[in-house]
Order: C-alpha cells, then sequence, then structure tokens
C-alpha cells in the first residue's frame, strides 16, 4: 500500500507499480511461461508438489480467480511479489497476473460495469502496523493506492472479525476500510467473483492491482480502542491528481522496451537495489544482443554509483565486446562504450589507461560527427 498528499513527496512504490502494470499487461505469454513459472516453483518450493503437478495439467487462463483464491500459495506470492516489487516472481508470474486481470475484466463486462449500476459499499478488513497507520492519518484528503490485487467484502462483519483479529497483535491496530465504489468509474476493474472462486460460499468483490482511492475519514469505532475505520472513495479518471500522477510516471519512464523503461525509472527514483535485480534477471532471460547491451550497460552506470569499479569496468567491457560483434567498427555506441570505460578508469586514478580508451572513442566520433558536435568538444577537454 502506498500513498501520497503531495505529489513532490510521493513514495516510490505508488509510481513504479503503476509501470509494472502497464507493462506486464501489455506483453504476451505463451506456454512457455507457464513452464517457467512450474519450473521455478519445484526448484523454490514454492508449492506442495501436488499442487505443482495439479497446476501443470489444470491452469489456463479462465481459471486466474480459481487458482487466486485456492489455497495454494499463488495468492500469496503474487501479492508479496507486488508488495515488495520482488522482480523475479513478478517476471515468472506475468502470465498469472494478466489473466487474472483479464478475467477480473472480463467480469466487470458481464456484470454490467456502467453508470446504470448504483454506488455501493465494500469492506475490507485487516492489520496495520502502528507506524504506517501515523502515515495513512497524514494523507487524508490525499490518494493512497493497493499495490496488489485486493480482496473485498459486501458483508461488513466479516471484515471486522478481520480487523480484530489482526489488532490482538503487537503494536498493530485494527483497520476496517469503508470503501464507496462508483460504477461510473472505469480506473481499475473489479467484479464479483463468487461464482469463479473456489470458496463459491464468500461474497467477494476483487478489483485489480493498482487500486487508487482518495482517504475521506478516519476515526476510532467505538468501543474498540484497537480499531479504526477508514472511509475510502474510488478515484476517476479525470482525478486531476491522478491525472498530473500518471503523467509524471510516463515522463519518468522514458523510452525503449517496457522492461527498459522500468529499469530506468527505477534507477531515477533511487531504487538502485530493485532495478540491479531486474537487470540480472532480464539478462539471463533475453537472447537479443541488443537488449544484452543494454542491461550490461545499465548494471554498470548501476556499479559506479556503488563505487564498485572493477565490477562497473567489467559491465561495460562486456557491453563494448556485445557491441563489437553487432555493430559496425565505426558506430557511435561503441564511442560511448569507450568513453564509459574511461570515465571509470578516470575515477580511479588510472589516467593512462583512461587516457587509451578516450582516444578510442575520440578516433569514431572524428570520422562521423562534424567538427563542432558537443561530444566531439567533450572529448578533446577529456583527453
Amino acid at each position: 500500500m502506498a500513498s501520497t498528499d503531495n505529489l513532490n513527496q510521493l513514495e516510490p512504490t505508488f509510481m513504479y507499480t503503476q509501470i509494472f502494470k502497464d507493462i506486464l499487461l501489455d506483453m504476451e505469454h505463451d506456454e512457455l511461461a507457464i513452464k517457467d513459472f512450474i519450473t521455478y516453483c519445484r526448484d523454490h518450493n514454492c508449492l506442495s508438489p501436488v499442487y505443482i503437478d495439479r497446476f501443470e495439467k489444470q491452469y489456463h487462463a479462465q481459471l486466474a480467480i480459481w487458482w487466486y483464491s485456492f489455497p495454494s500459495n499463488i495468492y500469496s506470492m503474487l501479492n508479496y511479489s507486488l508488495r515488495t516489487m520482488d522482480a523475479d516472481i513478478i517476471i515468472t508470474m506475468g502470465f498469472f497476473l494478466r489473466d487474472l486481470h483479464q478475467q477480473i475484466e472480463q467480469l466487470y463486462q458481464q456484470q454490467d460495469g456502467s453508470c446504470e449500476r448504483k454506488s455501493f459499499v465494500v469492506y475490507r478488513g485487516q492489520g496495520l502496523m502502528k507506524l504506517d497507520f501515523e502515515k495513512l492519518e497524514k494523507t487524508k484528503g490525499g490518494l493512497i493506492s493497493f499495490n496488489n490485487f485486493l480482496s473485498t467484502s459486501k458483508n461488513k462483519e466479516v471484515s471486522l472479525d478481520f480487523a480484530e483479529c489482526a489488532s490482538t497483535k503487537l503494536d498493530t491496530l485494527g483497520i476496517i476500510f469503508i470503501m464507496s465504489i462508483d460504477p461510473c468509474i472505469k480506473s481499475t476493474p473489479f467484479a464479483s467473483i463468487k461464482e469463479e472462486s473456489y470458496f463459491k460460499d464468500e461474497d467477494e468483490i476483487l478489483f485489480s492491482m493498482h487500486t487508487v482511492f482518495r482517504v475521506n475519514e478516519i476515526k476510532q469505532m467505538e468501543n474498540k480502542t484497537q480499531v479504526y475505520e477508514v472511509e475510502l472513495q474510488l478515484t476517476s479518471d479525470d482525478d486531476q491528481q491522478l491525472r498530473v500522477l500518471t503523467d509524471r510516471i510516463r515522463e519518468e519512464a522514458g523510452g525503449g522496451t517496457g522492461w527498459q523503461r522500468l529499469g530506468n525509472l527505477l534507477i531515477r527514483i533511487g531504487q538502485s537495489i530493485k532495478a540491479e535485480e531486474l537487470f540480472n534477471v532480464l539478462l539471463e532471460q533475453t537472447s537479443d544482443e541488443s537488449e544484452r547491451a543494454h542491461y550490461y550497460r545499465q548494471l554498470g552506470n548501476l556499479k559506479i554509483d556503488q563505487g564498485d569499479y572493477e565490477k562497473a569496468i567489467w559491465y561495460n567491457e562486456k557491453t563494448l565486446e556485445v557491441q563489437q560483434k553487432t555493430r559496425l567498427p565505426n558506430h557511435l555506441s561503441l564511442a560511448t562504450s569507450y568513453n564509459n570505460i574511461a570515465g571509470v578508469y578516470d575515477q580511479m586514478g588510472e589516467y593512462s589507461k583512461a587516457l587509451s580508451y578516450y582516444e578510442k572513442a575520440l578516433e569514431i566520433e572524428q570520422k562521423i560527427l562534424p567538427l563542432n558536435h558537443p561530444d566531439l568538444v567533450t572529448s578533446y577537454n577529456n583527453i
């Protein structure tokens, strides 16, 4: 759960979960994706062998909600990865995330997701650490985002039971979210999953990931000192604050493939560990040489920021190695790599090695750039 009452003080998760969502929902997944997930589960003991075999034999896209609700640990895996931004698990479960979102979207349309339906209220009971509750109190009037798939109920008593149970834990308050839903709002699909769920007797409304609400009232429940009610309102697509946020997200993401944009954004918002994790996972999975060069270069940049210059040199040399196989000898990207390596040697104080690489970069630039190009000026200054 991420929140903000000021767009200049955004929590990183509020931004990059939206990018994860956009990327994963746009990606196509084949049968190999399911096989990769099965292998991952076996290697990491994520599910019992019986459930893994059953999933392998029976799973298809129209069973996504059933498997999400089935007590097999898939629910926990998916939502844990979305809350913690675990790139490895999210990439592995990308096909399931997409199937689940699309099934919710289909049900939303079938259940008449239109303005003809009346507004309604759903509830969610959970625990919240006292420190997190203090942050929540400060967001009154601002936005709150549930970055995972969001299970809610039309039955307030059921949600209250969850909240009261959670409030018995150390340093934890029970929270019952009271969510006002206007069917005219199309920001995130939601649906009753009673017929599709493993639990047929539960009246559950399931929202897709990254549902954004505006925080209204927060008040303590009568005669319940450890339980609070938090009133939320589903935000509309034309919510001014949300639109500014979304525009900023897209601007931060930059160009390139979806995964490259995500990695770039993680770096921009200071999540270098997550970026490094993502690039390493993608590096193992891709066979595209231009993508490999990009990931090596970004890993090299991260190592420079971390002060690990030896590793930075290694990654930049790997970038150069790929480029030398796939580019013409005088391609400008090679000059960029030579300059990057030279810059690292410069920071290490190994000036003779730095000079050697600066000269290689300059040799290429002199052949392809106009005499007044700023890159040439920079190279002359470096030498």
